[in-house]
């Protein structure tokens, strides 16, 4: 059952008790009331009398919309109300968003007192409001929250929708489509979500590609919130070489993560865990999967998560996460997130609350959130981040073997220097970049580009240049050779290799037997 179809029947039984006060608690205001007048307009209601007030159109029927009063004031009208809760019975007074209904003031307190007139003669008193109740008022009654569509609700909407344009505009969407385009609109209001796909419609017909502009759109709405920074991503200068299991594994969960779960028991992907060497590709990961899924791709800095006051860095925790299920679907990368949720030894235990917070989101969510975390000091992560079940996997990136060094240097090689490289000039570049990170083949080839540029173009570069700026090029496995290796002992045996994993056995030593190893269905 929907909230929406759930509040219906809840307020039908509040309005069938006549209780004095029911508070309806939504963001929606257009929403809320049309839950109060289907509600009003069942037939089993027809000889009670609603009124409605508003501050834009004062106090009318609710059924006829009619004026009852040329007093357009809330003073006027609680006082219309007073003398009617006094003469008759099962009467009816829906305030729609009175102010300072939050707090003990001379206006709530005048609200009980008129709540307790009504609860003389079986009348109630409707508030529709998006603010707290205060409690010597909400005790006299009961209240319910309308949240936001879900998934099914927003399928509906959606339907009848597009259903009154069949035949006006090309409609190409079939009920998958509509599916995925209602698990995106998840977050906003219905309001928002008939905007949305009224500027689809507005083109002319709706095509199979709209489903993702749905989502392109939906994260304009959101563009904005606090909480997480949006990573704009432009051209195509976010691609990955290598980390072939991956790759490859990112190809199935794409699948799972568009995937109507309805009736299967299934939840969306919840992400992934990337540890390993510094500047092989796991940040840049983050920003490849958003491009190719397609995808908004939100970025959670851990390290500003942490405030001075008591409680701010959970609350900054759960305000981050709770922006991450609004936007959903999206790419929630959290780089280096050793430095946010680190501190075993931390006495004040805020760092202790932040991991549960995070954790207790990552395993109940349900939102089509894709995490992408990193981290290069995996020996200060919290062990419980580690389990299996928090991340959907964890994998390891090293230091990229031959074939991998050959697809980066390719990669990077067209990207500066706009052309193929020599397959002789390759293959010394591949011998040359032994103990290269992908960051390493990068900046040497950023140096060749800059020779291109400046030197008239890529048919005067010459190849001893390109060798001798790899040569020159000092890796980070050669000037910290003690860390790398202390990277690179903690994740052969712990995580999933991202590249071929041969690579991890050609690195030193033979892998051991308890290695995981992640197999897919032929």
């Amino acid at each position: 059952m929907t909230n929406y179809a759930e509040s219906r029947r809840d307020l039908d039984s509040f309005l069938n008790a006549r209780v004095p006060v029911i508070g309806v608690r939504t963001i929606e205001q257009q929403r809320g009331l049309r839950l109060v007048r289907e509600a009003a307009t069942d037939s089993r209601r027809s000889a009670m009398p609603f009124w409605i007030y508003t501050r834009a159109t004062g106090l009318r029927d609710l059924r006829s919309n009619a004026t009852v009063q040329d007093d357009r004031s809330l003073t006027g009208a609680m006082e219309f109300a007073a003398a009617q809760f006094t003469s008759r019975q099962q009467a009816t007074l829906i305030l729609v968003d009175p102010d300072d209904l939050d707090h003990d003031t001379q206006f709530t307190r005048h609200i009980a007192e008129l709540a307790r007139l009504a609860d003389a003669n079986a009348g109630s008193i409707v508030l529709i409001t998006d603010k707290p109740i205060w409690s010597g008022l909400q005790r006299l009654g009961m209240s319910i929250q309308l949240d936001l569509p879900d998934a099914e609700e927003m399928y509906g909407t959606l339907g009848s929708f597009l259903d009154d344009h069949e035949g006006v505009v090309p409609i190409e969407w079939d009920e998958q489509d509509r599916r995925r385009a209602a698990e995106f609109l998840r977050g906003v209001t219905e309001a928002e979500a008939i905007n949305l796909i009224a500027t689809i419609v507005s083109k002319g017909s709706v095509d199979k590609s709209d489903v993702l502009t749905v989502a392109r759109h939906k994260d304009r709405i959101f563009s904005d919130l606090a909480g997480l920074e949006r990573i704009n991503l432009e051209g195509n200068d976010h691609q990955v070489g290598g980390l072939a299991n991956l790759r490859t594994w990112l190809g199935r969960k794409h699948d799972l993560m568009h995937a109507d779960l309805r009736g299967t028991g299934l939840r969306p992907p919840r992400g992934v865990l990337l540890v390993g060497v510094p500047g092989c590709g796991k940040s840049l990961s983050a920003k490849a999967i958003a491009t190719e899924w397609q995808l908004p791709l939100y970025r959670l800095d851990m390290a500003s998560i942490h405030g001075k006051f008591l409680g701010e860095s959970e609350g900054r925790m759960r305000e981050a996460l709770n922006t991450a299920d609004r936007v959903a679907p999206c790419i929630l990368w959290i780089d280096e997130i050793e430095k946010g949720l680190a501190g075993r030894d931390d006495l004040t235990g805020v760092s202790q609350r932040v991991i549960g917070h995070f954790l207790f989101w990552l395993q109940e969510s349900t939102s089509r959130a894709f995490v992408v975390a990193t981290a290069n000091e995996v020996r200060s992560l919290p062990p419980e981040l580690l389990r299996k079940g928090r991340f959907d996997e964890l994998f390891f990136v090293d230091l990229p073997e031959e074939q991998e060094r050959a697809e980066i240097i390719e990669l990077y090689y067209r990207r500066y220097v706009k052309a193929d490289p020599d397959p002789e000039q390759l293959a010394r570049l591949v011998d040359l970049s032994e103990g290269f990170a992908g960051a390493d083949i990068e900046s040497a080839l950023h140096e060749v580009g800059a020779e291109v540029l400046l030197g008239g173009g890529a048919e005067r570069l010459r190849p001893s240049f390109v060798e001798d700026t790899f040569a020159n090029t000092p890796p980070l496995s050669r000037t910290n050779p003690e860390r790398i290796e202390e990277i690179r002992s903690w994740g052969r045996d712990r995580a999933v290799p991202a590249g071929r994993s041969r690579g991890l056995a050609a690195a030193g030593a033979a892998p051991p037997t308890t290695r995981r190893v992640v197999r897919w269905a032929e």
